[in-house]
């Protein structure tokens, strides 16, 4: 026995395999996050192994489509077409009809505005004409679109299922408190305006949470829509940490009360109501799942059913809305079905990184979970169960008796057939079982025995100088050093598209500069300017791409990989305006020394270069504008075989270059765009943060620059997040205030708040502000409107130079 334990000890092929089956065992049982972000993408393998499978034929779409937006116009349509695709479908036998689109906010109908403003004059008048009230009311009722999609939903022989979506404390503007979260429940149930969709606890000790989501207020449709709907369920989807949707949480506790998504409503209401229950976990902690009646679906202890997608899109069949309004299809095509209501034209709708397909359509999810539970084709998850434990232990114990008693040859093609075997036998599960099996610890139990055994016997059997010669003399060959060099090996032409920030800074008015100032001069001053910014880049891990006279153009992001480049931009380009202020008050306050010889030697006026001053009045005034835009880039090394270098390149960088150029126009110097300030990161702690979370901005403008069709929102950068001054901050409110006016045309009102706000402007020195700019602005607009009277303004600001 102690000579048993004495070799199990020692360093022999026996404990290498016991001692890395453990650790392999160990890590499987913490469920390491960098394996198992392997183990996911295997997951994903298994589907496209698998192929597209068959439906049941029970849940269809009907689809905002391009057809449907050429047909009936642009998104978000007038509620009496919603009202009257209810009406077609409750016509032809639907039995639920679930909503993928929000009515978050009431229809915006001119004329019921009209009629209400009718209304409201013939009250003020004190006119006693019944005729005429009755007209109004009448005509009140035909345009009211709320009302018509109310009264379609009403009458409705389909069961009419609402979308809605639950905010993340992150989510919500501003700091609230619980007092003030439970004070909007109250006054939810106190209106009537329960939230329909609850699930009941079947265990009262359940101890249900999720894991990457904690709800903590619903956004809900408004409530003349959300009353008369028969339930409501939620649309959030849950990703994983490398942002794939490959589950749904089945329930989430929001205050007190548990719900349900879109989906199990919606089949909840296909089989006639039966309980709907949320069964707690044997051992009082987490869940088993959703019983719906006598069935149970089972999820993971955080209420997740794992999505088990039919195929990359469109897997389910899909009808344009636009040919149900019009009477284009067979009668009985909705006949007895649950149909999905929801977008699929370009820009209308959500996209799903999925297991199938890297833009997923979100209602195909939806569709998917009420295609699994109808069928019953449910995949089940075996992680942390016996047969994977059992698989590690076997892999190990397999390579480690079989290598040692084989030769390398053998041994390695025995190892190979276990590989390959162990995959088709994974696959083989999934494709005709539904069952989950992990296939990396397994698979890295193998790989991990198998070469401690080779290392072990080159090691110990094998000659240990021979092992080491060989070693050192493969990662250390003086002749493979001369051969790079003889060869000159240089880097390869090409580059690589990544989410990345482009940044861009120019002197205003920088010729002038050289109007005044020699040579050496100006060298001097530029080399002083370009130093303090280049170490402020620098110090932020940006990279610096060239010079262009003046100008810094830089990005964020590559070559190393940095997820919070959107703010690092913004922290940068804070950090440069407040170091050209110190260096103006440096350049102000010196003087040429006595034994100097004298700087002015263009003799300009006293007004220009003060007597003794070490530098011209313009100097001391300088300003610098900075552009800044986040995106799909190109970086890499690019130019020719015979010179390169490490750039960046495509729209986003052209775009962040227009909006250094066009802040010139609005009097702004930190021109940052809206996909900088909203491109989402992961932080250190992995949780999602925007550059708005740090930084205070002032909304600018919607613009198209010059060369570009598409709208993008600028923002005027003004510090870190705190930081504003309080006559900033009140420039922000008024400021805001206007341009709400301004968007909503009222010419006079805005005039008003920009008027005030110009007194407040941060930079009044320069060459305009943006509330001058905006006073010109609506006064020119007030003489000749930007759109005939009675028509849509989108509100954007078309640039015509640069």
């Amino acid at each position: 026995m102690k000579k048993f334990f004495r070799r199990l000890l020692s360093i022999n092929p026996t404990s290498i395999t016991l001692g890395i089956t453990l650790i392999c065992f160990s890590l499987f049982l913490f469920d390491t996050p960098f394996l198992y972000k392997f183990e996911l993408k295997t997951y994903d393998m298994r589907f496209s192994w698998r192929g597209k499978i068959e439906t049941s034929k029970k849940v269809v779409a009907a689809v905002i489509d391009e057809k449907s937006l050429q047909q009936e116009g642009k998104w978000p349509w007038p509620r009496r077409k919603i009202a009257t695709l209810i009406d077609k479908l409750s016509d032809g036998g639907a039995k639920v009809v679930g909503f993928d689109v929000f009515f978050l906010e009431p229809d915006d109908n001119s004329t019921l505005q009209l009629l209400d403003q009718i209304d409201e004059q013939v009250k003020t008048l004190n006119i006693q004409d019944r005729t005429l009230s009755d007209i109004i009311q009448k005509n009140k009722a035909v345009v009211d679109n709320d009302q018509l999609l109310v009264n379609a939903i009403n009458r409705s022989k389909s069961k009419i299922v609402l979308g809605y979506f639950f905010q993340s404390k992150e989510g919500m503007a501003g700091e609230i408190t619980q007092d003030e979260i439970d004070q909007m429940f109250n006054h939810i149930n106190n209106a009537n305006y329960a939230l329909k969709g609850e699930i009941k606890r079947e265990t009262v000790a359940t101890d249900f949470y999720t894991t990457e989501f904690e709800p903590y207020f619903p956004e809900l449709n408004i409530e003349a829509i959300h009353q008369v709907a028969d339930s409501s369920g939620y649309i959030n989807m849950m990703a994983s940490t490398d942002g794939v949707v490959r589950a749904m949480p089945l329930a989430m506790k929001c205050g007190q009360d548990y719900f349900s998504p879109l989906s199990v409503q919606c089949v909840w209401h296909y089989f006639d109501n039966p309980n709907l229950m949320l069964v707690g976990g044997r051992d009082g902690h987490g869940i088993q799942g959703i019983r719906l009646g006598e069935e149970l679906i089972p999820t993971d202890e955080h209420g997740k059913l794992l999505v088990n997608f039919a195929g990359p899109p469109p897997a389910y069949p899909l009808y344009s809305i636009t040919d149900i309004l019009n009477d284009k299809l067979p009668p009985d095509t909705f006949k007895d079905k649950i149909i999905i209501i929801g977008a699929t034209a370009v820009g209308a709708h959500d996209l799903r990184n999925t297991p199938v397909s890297p833009a997923h359509p979100g209602m195909e999810v939806h569709m998917a979970i009420i295609d699994n539970i109808l069928s019953n084709n449910l995949i089940s998850q075996k992680q942390g169960s016996f047969e994977d434990l059992l698989a590690i232990i076997l892999m190990g114990f397999l390579t480690g008796l079989a290598v040692p008693w084989l030769r390398v040859l053998k041994g390695t093609f025995f190892v190979v057939g276990l590989f390959i075997f162990y995959i088709f036998l994974c696959r083989w599960f999934f494709t005709n079982q539904n069952l989950w099996i992990n296939m990396i610890y397994p698979l890295l139990t193998l790989i991990l025995v198998y070469t401690s055994s080779i290392l072990y016997h080159y090691l110990v059997e094998e000659k240990n100088k021979r092992f080491l010669h060989s070693t050192f003399s493969s990662y250390l060959s003086p002749e493979l050093i001369e051969d790079m060099v003889a060869s000159e090996t240089t880097p390869e032409l090409g580059g690589e598209a990544r989410n990345i920030t482009a940044y861009f800074t120019d002197i205003q008015g920088f010729s002038t500069f050289s109007e005044k100032l020699t040579a050496p001069q100006l060298v001097e001053l530029l080399n002083e300017y370009l130093s303090a910014m280049t170490d402020i880049l620098i110090a932020e891990d940006g990279t610096l791409d060239k010079y262009e006279g003046d100008a810094i153009i830089a990005f964020f992001g590559a070559p190393l990989e940095i997820p919070d480049n959107p703010f690092k931009a913004c922290k940068v380009a804070i950090a440069m305006q407040n170091s050209l202020l110190e260096l103006r008050k440096k350049w102000k306050e010196e003087k040429q020394l006595p034994d100097e010889p004298e700087r002015n030697i263009k003799n300009l006026p006293s007004e220009e270069w003060t007597p003794g001053a070490k530098w011209p009045t313009i100097v001391h005034h300088m300003k610098m504008r900075i552009g800044v835009n986040s995106g799909e880039i190109v970086v890499g090394n690019m130019g020719s075989s015979m010179r390169m270098n490490y750039t960046m390149m495509g729209d986003s960088v052209n775009l962040a270059a227009r909006l250094e150029e066009g802040a010139k126009q609005f009097g702004i110097y930190s021109s940052v765009s809206e996909y900088t300030m909203d491109m989402e990161y992961l932080d250190e702690n992995g949780q999602r943060k925007k550059a708005w979370n740090f930084v205070e901005a002032r909304f600018i403008d919607r613009i198209t620059v010059v060369g570009k069709s598409e709208p993008v929102k600028i923002y005027e950068l003004c510090a870190l997040k705190g930081e504003l001054s309080d006559q900033e901050k009140k420039l922000f409110q008024i400021f805001d205030r206007g341009m709400q006016h301004y968007l909503k045309r009222h010419w006079d009102e805005a005039i008003k708040h920009f008027k005030a706000s110009l007194k407040l402007e941060r930079v009044p020195d320069g060459i305009t502000t943006p509330s001058e700019v905006y006073i010109k602005r609506c006064e020119a607009f007030k003489e000749d409107p930007p759109v005939a009277k009675g028509e849509k303004w989108d509100g954007v600001f078309r640039m015509t130079k640069k």
